[in-house]
């Protein structure tokens, strides 16, 4: 079961892979980080992204159709994806034992990423993703 660490190194070896972190969306803060980041600041767009997060995590307006909320620990929203002319965000959100406040963010070049993949991928590692 890999950590921050391990898992961020695994982010980057995606195709396209531009920089990666795992923030915490209740703080803004990120908890680990690896490449580039968008704007040259990891700690900016961990604010910036973790504003995202919140917005689609504590509406309803995204929640799946059943209603589904917090309970249990699931969080509603799987992931959300950015896209720009020349890049894409991946946010996704990792089920932990604590409140489940701390998603993956993966930053890829639009021009040799997969989007596909990298959703899938991310969604592994989300699940093996251990914080202590």
């Amino acid at each position: 079961m890999p950590g921050i660490d391990e898992c961020l190194l695994e982010a980057m070896r995606l195709p396209g892979a531009r920089g990666a972190a795992v923030v915490d969306w209740t703080s803004g803060l990120a908890l680990g980080t690896v490449g580039d980041a968008p704007g040259g600041d990891h700690e900016t767009t961990a604010a910036e992204s973790a504003e995202l997060a919140r917005i689609a995590a504590e509406h309803t307006a995204f929640a799946p159709a059943d209603g589904a909320d917090w309970s249990g620990g699931e969080p509603p929203v799987e992931d959300l994806i950015i896209s720009n002319r020349d890049s894409y965000h991946v946010l996704r959100f990792v089920r932990t034992t604590f409140d489940s406040s701390v998603f993956l963010h993966l930053w890829l070049a639009r021009s040799d990423g997969n989007l596909a993949l990298a959703r899938i991928r991310l969604g592994e590692m989300a699940g093996r993703l251990v914080l202590g």
